[in-house]
């Protein structure tokens, strides 16, 4: 019999929430999802699930992870809380659940208050098998109230990635889910995401507080995915080599650039090689949202054709047509190759995924990872800065503080030292708000009226009013525009604030005034010394990045079958040849490796290559070696003695990035080695 979760008493369940112990229960159950078999790994995780245990679920991209957490909405007692980032398609999820059968809603702001009302008030009462959330619900009272008298039988955390500071789609409301769990007595959990690096995994785990997970690395095999990688010599070729691939490919397909400026030149070329014959729009997050949101819902309404992006779009889609998916450039990792490759296809039909790798593309993602990780020094201008500025809070964007401090690295850098000062107690990050103000208690302290002198009349009675608003809540921020509480204490806004400054000399009661975008609160004025801010740990997870992308490069280069590349990357047990993708050559074979065989001018340039790293001694890096095989005249190459090898220019009949790509084949196949100095 399957266990429950949280102690429900099966004598109290309603007859909708009665339990069935047969084991075939979940198999029984499937055709009401329009199944008529489990995914590869998805049986494991429900059985976990069932058994009561929280779990870590990292299934690729059309894996079928949402099953793991809606089919236990129908088998057992209670209510599944969906947390998910993905606003713009919870109506969509609610409402094709619904067209089954299922008692299942949505709560976010996109609903007038009286609607969230009313459907926080049948949650309580036990009327969903399912609700979907945003992370943001998590900071309303009178939502944490209503969910403290539902019965969850299992939160479920969708995208958990977002959790991680480390992740690349880190949102800070995803960091208070733990928090949050803990108030509602820690219900049965199961995390959800399509990758995840060791690091972030363990993040997860930690930040949600999992007690011994069952963490499953599955589902990874995409048979109907035929993955091929090409490698251009130059922009017009890899332009040359796309045109090629689309003339057999004009359905629905996504082309992934690494930046705005590549977005841009590849939507152009598009609309010149086949804008009368294909619709094509493009999408990055220096976008306005609303623009964004209009081109997500004509691509998924079929009205767009092609989508040129940035990794910003993709989280949730839910078009399952996808015939094709291009990345343009390489990405950073074979994780992120992976989640995006894997968006096509999510039918079962046959869909292609190209990578059109250039050897230049890595310095690209080399700069993405240096701008990511900020030195110590960078941390500190950022934090002096801040402590500096009078305004409480500080409304500045990160392309302002960037500016301010004239600093060369990106604003990711400098999103990254906030994320490092936050982690450390220092400041407080705060979304945009529309003239609303905040005030938060934290420790164990009953009431801060106790706290206030007996004389202190009005101070005492805003105290009340606030903690009125706060209920049980602690160490979590009270919104409010500041018309509503002084239309309760019959007071003006100026003395309102001047007792809420007052009270602010508490240790316990912080308060930060009305703003209206992006802002940063100091919490403390302590030199940056004093601060506990782990930089060996932020070192370790910069090398991390570049073991990463080594990898990815490994990848891009590798003569072995692309899925099982993939496959063996993520651990996954039943990794075999997929027969299918460039390297297979569509046939499945016994061996785990292809064999190419060298013709004589191939052979050569090999023994040239390796004869000229031999020469260099372990001197210099690849890039000095490949200039010297390819005949560059740099003076670089005359202060290391380069240009006096035998082997210069041996290779000249190689581009520079031919050079750097046979050198990489060569460390791929074991023959060079690199070190770091």
């Amino acid at each position: 019999m399957y266990i429950l979760p949280n102690g429900i008493d099966a004598s109290s369940l309603t007859d909708r929430q009665s339990i069935v112990s047969e084991p075939d229960l979940l198999e029984r159950n499937l055709e009401r999802f329009g199944l008529v078999a489990f995914r590869t790994g998805q049986r494991r995780v429900l059985d976990a699930v069932m058994a009561g245990r929280d779990c870590l679920c990292i299934m690729p991209t059309g894996g079928g992870k949402s099953l793991c957490f809606q089919l236990p909405a129908i088998v057992r007692p209670g209510t599944v809380l969906v947390v998910s980032p993905l606003i713009a398609l919870m109506k969509d999820q609610v409402d094709g659940l619904v067209a089954r059968g299922f008692s299942a809603t949505f709560i976010n702001s996109s609903l007038a208050w009286a609607d969230q009302r009313e459907r926080m008030t049948r949650m309580a009462e036990g009327r969903y098998d399912l609700v979907y959330i945003a992370p943001e619900r998590m900071r309303s009272r009178a939502f944490v109230e209503s969910l403290s008298a539902t019965t969850v039988q299992l939160l479920a955390i969708d995208e958990a990635h977002c959790i991680s500071q480390w992740g690349h789609d880190f949102r800070p409301d995803y960091a208070r889910i733990g928090r949050m769990r803990r108030m509602i007595g820690s219900p049965q959990t199961i995390a959800l995401t399509a990758t995840a690096t060791t690091s972030v995994r363990s993040d997860v785990c930690d930040v949600l507080e999992l007690k011994d997970p069952a963490i499953f690395v599955s589902g990874f095999a995409r048979e109907n995915l035929a993955l091929a990688i090409a490698t251009p010599s130059s922009n017009s070729v890899k332009d040359e080599m796309l045109a090629e691939f689309l003339e057999d490919n004009r359905e629905s397909g996504i082309f992934y650039c690494s930046t705005r400026k590549a977005c841009e030149h590849l939507t152009e070329y598009l609309h010149g090689k086949f804008g009368r014959g294909r619709s094509v729009a493009t999408y990055h997050a220096g976008m306005d949202a609303a623009s964004r949101r209009r081109i997500q819902e004509e691509f998924s309404g079929g009205k767009i054709d092609w989508i040129v992006a940035t990794n910003a779009f993709g989280m949730g889609i839910d078009k399952s047509d996808l015939r094709f998916v291009v990345h343009y450039n390489l990405p950073g990792s074979i994780e992120a190759y992976y989640q995006e490759a894997g968006r096509a296809g999510r039918d079962g039909q046959p869909a292609r995924c190209l990578l059109l790798y250039s050897w230049q593309d890595k310095f690209i993602q080399e700069f993405f990872i240096e701008n990511s990780y900020p030195s110590p020094e960078i941390v500190r201008r950022v934090y002096e800065f801040l402590c500096e500025v009078p305004a409480d809070p500080v409304e500045i964007t990160l392309e302002e503080l960037r500016e301010q401090l004239g600093l060369s690295i990106g604003t990711e850098g400098i999103r990254v030292s906030e994320n490092l000062l936050e982690q450390s107690g220092a400041i407080e990050r705060m979304d945009t708000r529309q003239n609303l103000a905040s005030v938060r208690i934290t420790g164990n302290v009953s009431t801060i009226v106790e706290l206030l002198p007996r004389e202190a009349k009005a101070r005492r009675r805003v105290a009340r009013e606030i903690e009125s608003r706060l209920g049980p809540m602690r160490d979590e921020r009270l919104w409010f525009a500041p018309r509503e509480i002084c239309q309760a204490l019959e007071m003006t806004w100026e003395v309102v604030q001047r007792h809420l400054r007052e009270l602010s000399s508490l240790d316990c009661f912080d308060y930060v005034p009305a703003f209206r975008g992006r802002a940063v609160h100091v919490l403390r004025r302590v030199p940056f010394e004093q601060l506990d801010i782990d930089f060996t740990e932020l070192k370790r997870r910069k090398d991390d990045e570049y073991r990463r992308l080594s990898s990815v490069i490994a990848f891009a280069t590798s003569t072995r079958c692309r899925q099982l590349e993939i496959l063996e990357y993520f651990g996954d047990e039943q990794a075999c040849r997929c027969g299918g993708c460039d390297n297979c050559g569509g046939t499945v074979g016994d061996d785990e490796s292809r064999t190419v065989g060298l013709h004589s001018g191939a052979a050569w340039a090999v023994q040239v290559a390796l004869s000229g790293v031999a020469r260099a001694r372990g001197r210099v890096g690849q890039n000095l070696i490949a200039q010297m095989l390819a005949g560059s005249q740099s003076k670089k190459l005359n202060q290391f003695g380069l240009r006096n090898l035998s082997t210069h220019g041996l290779l000249q009949r190689l581009s520079q990035a031919e050079c750097n790509e046979l050198l990489t084949c060569l460390m791929n196949a074991g023959l060079a080695t690199r070190s770091e100095i």
